[in-house]
């Protein structure tokens, strides 16, 4: 969890209590109470008006409010249908994290609205080819692999079942034939591979910055792929 994520979710979490202490905030994100003191001194930098009660904890000052986000039925309808979706055409990594996201919509949805999501959840269904069914649970960790721009090594097993260990910098994932795969500079071949994400045995993320300076846009990459769809 990077650091804003943090500091709105302990934000969030003293707008739940009435005290909060610094070892509950600790405990809560993983952090030191060290830590839990720059986190407050920031929040309290940014014009949310913090103060603390001895053998008690932090506290919000009264009249003081976060809005939370509202949905209309349509709109976590829509949330809904895509969670099948994703079932199909992303990862373990992804579903987990859009169902975690959609349970935050529900959260904010008036008792009616809940009601009828839960009906419509019922109602909906989606039959799946087995090619379309993913295992692997890498997606996320490549999303951040790419943004950060870090070399990530892969165990990487080719159509003839052999594995290799890889070193890479992914500049994109594409779907395409039916299959997610990853367009890197792999430093072993020293040119731009293909990469199916269904062969990857393992990933890790080194946070080494990219060697390479310049990387070709994945738009590009995709006019050269075999298929167009």
């Amino acid at each position: 969890m990077n650091r804003i994520d943090r500091l709105f979710g302990i934000l969030i979490l003293l707008q739940s209590k009435k005290y909060t202490s610094a070892e509950r905030i600790a405990e809560q994100y993983g952090i030191s109470i060290r830590t839990v003191y720059r986190d407050i001194k920031a929040l309290g930098e940014q014009g949310i008006p913090l103060s603390f009660e001895p053998s008690k904890g932090y506290f919000i000052v009264q009249g003081y409010f976060l809005p939370p986000v509202s949905f209309n039925s349509d709109e976590a309808n829509a949330l809904l249908l895509m969670e099948r979706f994703l079932a199909a055409f992303a990862d373990k990594s992804i579903l987990t994290h859009y169902t975690s996201a959609l349970n935050k919509v529900k959260s904010v949805l008036k008792t009616a609205q809940k009601d009828k999501l839960e009906t419509l959840n019922e109602h909906i269904k989606l039959q799946l080819p087995e090619r379309l069914k993913n295992d692997f649970e890498y997606l996320s960790v490549l999303q951040n692999a790419i943004s950060a721009k870090c070399i990530i090594e892969i165990d990487y097993k080719n159509n003839k079942a052999e594995v290799s260990k890889r070193d890479v910098e992914a500049i994109g994932l594409i779907f395409y034939a039916f299959n997610w795969h990853l367009i890197a500079w792999c430093h072993l071949r020293k040119e731009y591979r293909d990469f199916k994400l269904n062969n990857i045995i393992n990933i890790r993320c080194t946070e080494i910055a990219f060697r390479k300076t310049e990387h070709m846009p994945v738009s590009e990459y995709m006019k050269m792929l075999p298929v167009n769809f």
